[in-house]
């Protein structure tokens, strides 16, 4: 191990929007693309579609820059840009910005059905899911991006928890990185589960994102507006406009201008305690920063009660979309109403060892993610329908 201080990753959404607008989705598509160019313009070193693949990897990800003159060269012709639309820094020096570093828990959720959760369990080899508000299984499996582990629950919900270490400058850059990264995100979940159990319904696939900030880039008096603006990141973005440097240095001068206005919003529920931790919720996601770590809620608690929340909002999901088709929803009666019913109260009633942080917690995530209603008109409807 190098005793050497760990590097600030900062991704190059540039490159990858790109990318993307050039239509290769995948990495090894663009190298291909990269190899033909450089062939076709006479570049004599061009390097194997293997090596620039690799290349690439780390240049979108921000663990090298693009300083080799070579690739600097292909992107620029395969992209048809400027070096500066691509290897430029949006404003001033880059080095000299604060830097906030958090975890990313991004909850990929798609609902399988009751016999595709059985199938997923048994192909992937799932066990009982410890320290979760309701029954489900889990298993650790591999994601090119970072640490994920697949939930599966017996009534049909599949949750695939990613997590990410993000070292960014600004929360423009997290908003454009969400907005690039989630369409990569549910086309891979789409793709796992397509072989072994397919989605019910594949636009039905969502992130739900959480934050849990180690070290803001803030000083005290800004704290709370930041993570406000982090909970609902779109709101730095225009809605069709492309991910270009100048959509990017726009978002930036937003974001500045929230700062200083102490930006809030009414969708947006508070759930921190003062000297010990700033916690909101939002429809968009969660985010967490623990001020005191011995006195504040843990990681755990908050993607447990994420989890729950999600596989139930998927399930309750499922039964709308057969209702608003005409049919009467199709359950196995052991995940019917009396199951929604005892989950709906393992959701809402608080234990009796449970802290005021995590009930305020679980309030506020149930607040805005509209999850109540669903569940309460699945139970209705399956109530009338005689299931369960």
């Amino acid at each position: 191990m190098s005793a050497e201080a760990p590097r600030r990753f900062k991704p190059n959404l540039l490159l990858v929007n790109r990318r993307k607008a050039a239509g290769w989705e995948s990495r090894k598509r663009a190298a291909r693309e990269l190899h033909r160019v450089g062939q076709q313009h006479g570049i004599r070193e061009t390097p194997t579609v293997e090596a620039i693949e690799k290349a690439m990897y780390r240049h979108e990800t921000g663990r090298v820059s693009v300083t080799d003159p070579i690739y600097r060269q292909l992107y620029c012709l395969a992209y048809d840009a400027k070096p500066h639309d691509l290897f430029g820094e949006l404003a001033g020096s880059a080095e000299d910005r604060p830097y906030f570093t958090a975890r990313s828990h991004k909850f990929l959720t798609a609902f399988v059905g009751a016999e595709g959760a059985a199938l997923l369990r048994e192909a992937t080899g799932c066990t009982p899911a410890e320290g979760q508000l309701h029954t489900c299984y889990s298993t650790p499996v591999e994601h090119p991006e970072g640490d994920c582990t697949l939930y599966v629950w017996p009534c049909g919900s599949a949750i695939f928890h990613l997590v990410e270490h993000i070292e960014l400058s600004t929360i423009a850059a997290l908003a454009a990185w969400r907005e690039v990264s989630y369409g990569d995100n549910i086309r891979w979940a789409a793709d796992y589960l397509a072989p072994i159990a397919p989605p019910k319904d594949e636009s039905a696939i969502y992130v739900l994102g959480a934050h849990w900030v180690t070290e803001p880039a803030w000083p005290a008096d800004l704290l709370d507006a930041a993570l406000r603006i982090m909970t609902t990141p779109k709101v730095l973005l225009h809605r069709d406009r492309a991910l270009d440097d100048e959509h990017l240095a726009h978002a930036e001068l937003v974001e500045q201008s929230l700062l200083s206005e102490a930006y809030d919003h009414v969708g947006i529920e508070s759930f921190g305690v003062p000297g010990v931790s700033v916690g909101y919720a939002s429809w968009s996601g969660v985010v967490y920063h623990p001020i005191s770590t011995e006195r504040s809620l843990t990681e755990a608690e908050m993607v447990a009660c994420e989890l729950a929340v999600q596989a139930m909002w998927a399930y309750s999901d499922a039964i709308a979309r057969q209702v608003e088709r005409g049919r009467d929803p199709k359950v196995p009666q052991e995940h019917g109403w009396r199951y929604l019913r005892g989950v709906r109260s393992r959701l809402t009633v608080s234990r009796l060892r449970e802290t005021g942080q995590h009930q305020a917690m679980r309030r506020a995530i149930l607040q805005t993610c509209d999850l109540m209603p669903a569940l309460n008109q699945a139970i209705e409807t399956l109530r009338d329908t005689d299931r369960g």
